[in-house]
């Protein structure tokens, strides 16, 4: 079965599109969707079945934890334990943006989603559809990246069809990614060295560095 696809307007999503694609996530669906960076595979993060298919459609390992978009801070609040003050100085300077923030997660997250590891990849992105689906579904949704592991990130909706086409039932289409880079990725659950570059992506490691100089 070939995947149906829903073209939103990047720029000003139509507002019924976004309710059908929340409502599908709702449901337990798994959508491809673009974000600021490669398209992503979203997911209600506290529906294992939901989670489950997320692995099965990528082949991922179910020892690598799932990112997460979410749409503030007051949200990653939620999930998280008490967050360090890095955390915040981040989130303040380069969100919505393509920074992941590997924190510990609260209690209220699926074990499945944190793949046992105690800890959760969030960020808040720069996109008008994926930031419009996540405040419609009124939850998280999972962010990882739409594509098989091991083979290329996807920059649009016929490359995550030609990949993954029949696997998902629902592509939405919002035009080519603004960028072929991934997000950058620091870990902040270290508590001795309060922050870590584990990927650097969009925003350059030696930015952070010069940012946490600054003081």
């Amino acid at each position: 079965m070939r995947a149906e696809i829903v073209k939103i307007n990047p720029d000003n999503p139509e507002s019924s599109l976004i309710r059908y694609a929340a409502d599908q996530i709702r449901a337990g669906e798994v959508l491809g969707m673009p974000t600021d960076t490669f398209y992503g595979l979203a997911s209600d993060p506290f529906n294992l079945r939901a989670v489950d298919r997320v692995y099965d459609i990528k082949t991922r390992n179910r020892h690598k934890p799932l990112s997460l978009l979410i749409e503030s801070i007051d949200q990653a609040e939620e999930l998280a334990k008490p967050l360090p003050d890095e955390f915040y100085r981040l989130a303040k300077k380069y969100w919505p943006g393509p920074l992941t923030l590997i924190i510990k997660a609260g209690s209220r997250l699926p074990l499945k989603v944190t793949a046992n590891t105690g800890n959760v990849a969030i960020r808040v992105p720069n996109s008008s559809i994926a930031l419009a689906v996540v405040r419609a579904a009124s939850i998280p949704i999972t962010a990882t990246s739409a594509n098989l592991s091991g083979a290329s990130e996807c920059t649009s909706a016929e490359a995550v069809r030609d990949q993954l086409g029949e696997r998902i039932a629902i592509i939405v289409d919002g035009g080519p990614s603004p960028r072929s880079v991934p997000s950058t990725i620091i870990d902040l659950t270290d508590e001795e060295a309060r922050w870590k570059v584990m990927r650097e992506g969009a925003i350059p490691a030696q930015e952070i560095s010069e940012f946490f100089a600054e003081g």
